[in-house]
C-alpha cells in the first residue's frame, strides 16, 4: 500500500507537510501547485514553494516530495518541470485537477478535461523534459462538468508517457460534495496499465477499505482526511488506532512551534482555526471549541485556550 499526501492550496504548506510525515504512515507528498504561465520560473520560486529541495526532496522524516505543476502551454511546462528537476524535486506532477474558477478561467487545471487531446500534448513535452527514470505523475478529476471523457482522458495521458495516474472521483461541477464515484476510478484502472492512486473522501480507516475494495487501488491520496485526523495513513496501515480528540490537541500544541511562517501574531490563530474547521468533520469536539476561539488574534491566546481544553482530559 502507498499512501500519499495530497497537495491543498493554501493548506498544505511545507511546514504542516514536516508536521505530518513526522507523525508517519506517508509514502510521498505532492506540493502545492506551482503556476506556470509563459516563463521559465527562476529556482528560487521552487525552493520557496518547496524548501525541502534542500533537503535532497524530503522532508525532515524522509518522506520524498514532489513538485506539481499547472498550466496550458505544452513548452513551457516542459521547461519548468526541467527546471525543477534539474534542482532537485523527486519527479514531476501535473494538475488538471484544481476545480478554482481563477485557474480554470485562465485555461488551467480541471478545464483542459475537456480535451484529451491538450492533457496528451501537454504530458508529451513534459515527458520529454523528465528523465525516465523520474517519475512523471498526472492528478485529475473525473471530467468537467460531466464523465464522458474519463476514460478517454485517462488513456491520453498514459499514451503520452506518464508513469502514474491519481484520480478524484468527482468531477469539477461536483466540486467537493459528496459521494465521491469511487467505482469510476475502477473503471478507469481497467482501461490503463499505469497505477492508479485514488483520491476523494478517504476520512477514515473503514472509509479506505471501502475505497481500495470498490477500486481495486492498492494506492491512495488522503487530503482532507489527513487533516481531520493527522495519523490517518498510519490507522489505515494498521500502526496506531486514529488520533483521538486530546492527541490532536497536542498535535494543534506541537503545530504553534513549528509554524514559522510570517507573522506570527497575525498567521496562526488563522491557522490553527483553519485547521479546525477540518477537524471538526470528524471530531464533534473541534466544533465545541472552534466557537470558543474564534475571536482569537494572538497566538499567546490560542496556545492558552489549546492548553486549557488538554486541561479537560488530564
Amino acid at each position: 500500500m502507498q499512501i500519499t499526501l495530497a497537495p491543498m492550496e493554501g493548506v498544505m504548506d511545507h511546514q504542516m507537510r514536516q508536521l505530518l510525515t513526522a507523525i508517519g504512515g506517508y509514502d510521498l507528498c505532492i506540493t502545492e501547485f506551482i503556476r506556470v504561465v509563459d516563463m521559465q520560473l527562476p529556482a528560487k520560486v521552487y525552493r520557496r514553494h518547496s524548501p525541502e529541495l534542500y533537503n535532497d526532496s524530503k522532508t525532515a522524516s524522509g518522506t520524498p516530495v514532489r513538485i506539481q505543476l499547472l498550466g496550458q502551454n505544452p513548452q513551457c511546462l516542459a521547461e519548468n518541470a526541467h527546471q525543477a528537476i534539474s534542482i532537485g524535486s523527486d519527479g514531476i506532477d501535473l494538475n488538471f485537477g484544481c476545480p478554482a474558477k481563477t485557474v480554470n478561467k485562465n485555461k488551467g487545471g480541471a478545464v483542459l478535461l475537456k480535451s484529451p487531446e491538450a492533457l496528451y500534448q501537454i504530458v508529451t513535452e513534459v515527458r520529454k523534459a523528465v528523465p525516465v527514470f523520474q517519475t512523471l505523475s498526472v492528478k485529475i478529476r473525473l471530467g468537467y462538468e460531466d464523465k464522458s471523457l474519463a476514460i478517454e482522458n485517462a488513456q491520453a495521458i498514459q499514451a503520452a508517457g506518464a508513469d502514474e495516474l491519481a484520480v478524484h472521483a468527482r468531477t469539477k461541477a461536483e466540486g467537493y460534495r459528496p459521494p465521491a464515484h469511487w467505482h469510476w476510478i475502477a473503471k478507469i484502472k481497467d482501461a490503463i496499465t499505469i497505477p492508479v492512486t485514488a483520491n476523494g473522501d478517504i476520512f477514515s480507516v473503514d472509509d479506505a477499505k471501502r475505497c481500495m475494495e470498490i477500486t481495486g487501488c492498492e494506492r491512495l491520496m488522503i487530503g482532507r482526511g489527513a487533516l481531520a485526523t493527522p495519523n490517518l495513513a498510519q490507522a489505515i496501515k494498521g500502526i496506531e488506532s486514529p488520533n483521538s480528540w486530546p492527541e490532536i490537541l497536542n498535535i494543534l500544541e506541537k503545530y504553534m512551534f513549528v509554524q514559522t511562517h510570517g507573522d506570527q501574531e497575525k498567521y496562526l490563530p488563522s491557522r490553527i482555526k483553519q485547521w479546525l474547521i477540518f477537524i471538526k468533520a470528524q471530531h464533534p469536539q473541534a466544533a465545541v471549541f472552534l466557537q470558543q476561539v474564534r475571536t482569537i488574534k494572538t497566538t499567546q491566546e490560542m496556545l492558552a485556550a489549546i492548553n486549557q481544553e488538554q486541561l479537560r482530559f488530564k
